[in-house]
Order: C-alpha cells, then sequence, then structure tokens
C-alpha cells in the first residue's frame, strides 16, 4: 500500500456520533501549581471512522485514549460515549460500557503470561456472563481472525510480538465492541509485522464496521485512516482529512 492509494472514507453527515468530548479537561495539582494533560478538549469521533491520534511525546495523547476510554476519570468537561454521560455512570455502569462497547489493544499487549492465546481472548468473556463453551468457540474463532488459530495452546513467552499483538486483538474483539481503542499498537513491532497489525485493524474497520481509534507516533497510519487529530500540548492543534493531506519529504499536511 503506497500514501497515495485511495482510502474509503466516512461521510460525516451520514454517521452518528459514537463519541464526543466537551471542554475536556485533565490537570494534576503539584504543590501549589497545576499541571494540564489535556486543556479543554472538544472533539468528535464518529461512527464507523478510522481515526487516528497523533502528536509528540507528552502531547497528551495517551492522556486523551485514556479519556475516551473510560480508564480514567476527568477533571472538568464531558465525555459521551454512544451518548451516554461517562461521569454520570457507577462503577458497575463503568465496567458494563468497558467491557460490552470498548476492546482495548495497548502497546505492551497486557496479556496474562501464564494463560494460553484462547484462555487470554476468552476471559473477559466470563465477566460477560458468556457460557463456556459459547466462549471457546468464539474465541477460536476470534484467533482464526488474527491468524492464530494453530497457536491456541502456546502462552505469551512462546510467542513473537507480532503474535502476542494479535492475541490481544482477539481478547479485544471477544465481546464485540463498538469501539477499538489502540494505544501504539505497532511501537514494539518490526516493520513487517506492524504493517500487518494495521491491515487486521483496516479489515476490523471496513468489513465490519468498527470504529478504531489509534493513538501512535506511526506515520503509516496515513494510509488507512479517514482523519488525523494532532494533539500538541494539551490541545487538539489540527483535525485533518485523509483526503485533504499533502504529504512531501519531511513534512505532512500541515505539520514542520
Amino acid at each position: 500500500m503506497t500514501m497515495n492509494e485511495p482510502v474509503q472514507h466516512v461521510a460525516h453527515d451520514e454517521k452518528p456520533v459514537i463519541i464526543r468530548t466537551l471542554g475536556l479537561v485533565k490537570s494534576y495539582p503539584m504543590g501549589d501549581k497545576v499541571t494540564y494533560a489535556l486543556h479543554d478538549v472538544t472533539a468528535t469521533i464518529y461512527r464507523g471512522e478510522f481515526i487516528a491520534i497523533l502528536g509528540p511525546s507528552g502531547s497528551g495523547k495517551t492522556t486523551f485514549f485514556n479519556m475516551i476510554g473510560a480508564l480514567d476519570s476527568l477533571s472538568e468537561g464531558r465525555v459521551l460515549i454512544d451518548e451516554v454521560d461517562v461521569a454520570q455512570l457507577s462503577a458497575a455502569e463503568l465496567a458494563f460500557l468497558r467491557c460490552r462497547k470498548i476492546g482495548y489493544i495497548f502497546q505492551s499487549y497486557n496479556l496474562i503470561r501464564y494463560m494460553t492465546a484462547l484462555e487470554n481472548v476468552t476471559v473477559p468473556m466470563a465477566f460477560a456472563g458468556v457460557a463456556p463453551e459459547a466462549a471457546r468457540r468464539r474465541g477460536m474463532d476470534l484467533l482464526a481472525l488474527v491468524g492464530l488459530a494453530d497457536r491456541w495452546t502456546h502462552r505469551p513467552i512462546e510467542m513473537s510480538g507480532g503474535q502476542q499483538q494479535r492475541v490481544a486483538i482477539a481478547r479485544a474483539l471477544c465481546n464485540q465492541p463498538m469501539v477499538l481503542l489502540c494505544d501504539e499498537p505497532t511501537a514494539n513491532l518490526d516493520l513487517k509485522t506492524g504493517a500487518d497489525i494495521l491491515e487486521i485493524l483496516q479489515h476490523l474497520n471496513k468489513d465490519r464496521g468498527i470504529t478504531i481509534v489509534c493513538a501512535t507516533h506511526d506515520h503509516r497510519l496515513l494510509n488507512v485512516c479517514d482523519r488525523m487529530m494532532w494533539i500538541r500540548d494539551g490541545h487538539i492543534e489540527r483535525v485533518e482529512d485523509r483526503r485533504n493531506i499533502t504529504v512531501r519529504v519531511g513534512r505532512i499536511g500541515g505539520q514542520e
């Protein structure tokens, strides 16, 4: 896939909103001062789109990822997931939302080291109340989807980084989420394996309609995403549509 290869795009006026932030603030008191990881962030993510969150280290990408994934509490503002205000949910309701509506993929995989690939994939299904045999069938189907049907008995130590990330993707899909949140999903992988992971994510987005949000440094996402959200110093610097991106040596879009 080349940088100029055409990509299917989301028509925003035809797509409902799946995630919305309004005046989002995340701050940390430090003595008599306050440090802001995010400040007055208002953003919209549409159902079925593939969006890349880009920015330098320390810009607020991962904090934003944690906020829209209901993994951390906000200081001010609002986060709405499928029009539900996350701040108004009880602990049990938050757990239900995370379990049923959102799948998470992390840079460090976060697999349970003493469990097999299949066991890692099926653990969240137990919390969702899926019967063991149904969970096993779904887990095997998901491992087949990511190309690991023959590795279902292997533990993380017996798998490469790319294979572990595939297991993590299968696990993220186990409860059929509407949104897949990916925090640097290719950062620890070689170029070929990283490209394979991006191909899987693109398939999930285009063929299954799953909304994909990736916090990343990997500019290869320009090949597959619909929009790019650039975050710097806790603010959204700009949001650009893939169709409007100009790629030059040493420069992407409006990025210097």
